[in-house]
């Protein structure tokens, strides 16, 4: 499992790096701030982390996104969730690349989601590191060459745990039980 995780990651940086050069692709950074809900366990926990990639011209990229949530399941106890994933992204350009505009996008990848819980006491410590799927969409609103704002909504939902890739077994990708929303607002620079 910790290969294909391994695989999936060196996959999203291998696009980013190998991004065209071209005048017309743009770069962007986005650092987020936003809220976990739709999981009883998670729900309403804070997330921040960081998405990065690049958009042609055109309507097609990639991006890797990475969230922290600490303190997901219970403030009494150390605990967090991440999220490390690689996506396709589809935007569309309104107003072209430069200067002002918007571009609504949409989005989907595979990575990484681990929960981790320190126990003390009673708890026993439990970390899970599952692959995992996101889709979800947004938009970017730029006010310049280069800064902008985004407002993203997306879905994350883990692959069952239990099912291994083993080539004599088939690759087996049932849905896992651990899945949440997560909605945030953030600065976008290009």
């Amino acid at each position: 499992m910790r290969g294909v995780v391994k695989a999936a990651v060196l996959c999203g940086v291998l696009a980013l790096v190998s991004a065209p050069t071209s005048a017309r692709a743009e770069g962007y950074v986005s650092p987020f701030y936003g809220v976990n809900f739709g999981n009883d366990q998670i729900e309403k926990k804070n997330t921040f982390g960081v998405n990065g990639g690049w958009m042609g011209a055109g309507v097609f990229g990639a991006e890797v996104d990475f969230a922290y949530s600490p303190n997901a399941f219970d403030e009494s106890i150390d605990n967090h969730v991440i999220d490390l994933m690689g996506n396709l992204i589809l935007g569309i350009p309104v107003g072209g690349t430069t200067g002002g505009g918007v571009r609504p996008y949409v989005t989907a990848g595979l990575g990484l989601i681990q929960s981790k819980v320190s126990g003390s006491g009673s708890i026993a410590d439990a970390t899970s590191n599952d692959f995992g799927f996101n889709a979800g969409g947004g938009l970017m609103l730029f006010f310049g060459d280069h800064f902008g704002l985004r407002g993203d909504l997306r879905y994350f939902r883990s692959f069952n745990g239990d099912d291994h890739f083993g080539f004599d077994q088939g690759i087996s990708l049932d849905l896992g039980g651990f899945d949440y929303w997560r909605g945030t607002v953030g600065l976008v620079f290009r």
